[in-house]
């Protein structure tokens, strides 16, 4: 359920790449909130500014003006404990190419991140034995990446993101490498994440049936936010899905030509 009070505000948020005769902007004004417990999609064409949108979030690259706030704080004036604390233990990252180490077990990739902040271990091991289970990769967690499925990548990688109990999950087309079924197994778990245990999750997708997990969608392109799309409170998935369709074809006649 999602709780009053903003988690995220972007504001004004803008990345320009080039000099003044060559210039692009990736992201051009864009302006968004994120409530607790919120699972909200991003969408729109490639090279609309989802990826560099996520990635100014994540600290992974400065935008050339604009502020993001995290619990009313400014992430952009944050000094460098508070940006190591921010991307240890305040945002999880889930990547479309899973990013495992290949000479690491499922278990030690996931620990990783707090071996690396400093983390208890005591109560890391307990969480991961919590995660492995909701995910059902229990009996993967000593193999390598290269006696895995990209199911079981994907989930071994959530696993990673979510150990340190992030206030907030950035997902980069977490479905993107995966089949349709691996990428439904996926979308229900991280779905019952955000309704279970209420971690808010933000979410690129190119794809309609992955965002029709969401309970709201924003659409971008050329570097702004032109529409919203909210689910409604009790209404099946399936009913979200026809409408994230309809938006798609309304504004570039079908999804192969939107996304």
């Amino acid at each position: 359920m999602v709780r009053q009070g903003k988690l995220l505000e972007v504001q004004d948020l803008q990345k320009h790449y080039g000099k003044k005769n060559n210039l692009t902007k990736a992201l051009n004004g864009v302006r968004f909130d994120i409530l607790p417990g919120e699972f909200l999609g991003i969408m729109g064409p490639s090279g609309s500014g989802k990826t560099t949108l996520l990635n100014c979030i994540a600290t992974i690259i400065k935008p050339t003006s604009g502020r993001v706030l995290l619990n009313g704080k400014n992430i952009s004036a944050f000094d460098s404990r508070d940006l190591s604390e921010y991307r240890g233990s305040r945002i999880g990252y889930l990547f479309q190419d899973f990013e495992l180490l290949d000479n690491l077990t499922g278990q030690e990739n996931i620990l990783l991140p707090l071996a690396i902040h400093g983390m208890d271990y005591t109560k890391a091991r307990g969480k991961l034995e919590e995660l492995a289970g909701y995910l059902e990769i229990t009996e993967i967690l000593n193999k390598f990446p290269a006696q895995m499925s990209g199911g079981q990548k994907q989930r071994v990688a959530a696993a990673r993101c979510l150990i340190s109990e992030p206030d907030i999950v950035l997902a980069d087309e977490p479905t993107g490498a995966l089949d349709t079924r691996s990428a439904k197994a996926l979308m229900n778990k991280l779905e019952g994440i955000n309704k279970d245990s209420g971690r808010t999750i933000l979410m690129v997708s190119h794809d309609p049936n992955a965002a029709s997990f969401c309970s709201r969608i924003l659409f971008i392109q050329d570097g702004v936010i032109f529409h919203e799309l909210r689910r409604k409170q009790e209404e099946r998935r399936e009913r979200f899905y026809e409408r994230i369709l309809k938006v798609l074809a309304q504004l570039g006649g079908g999804s192969a030509n939107v996304l």
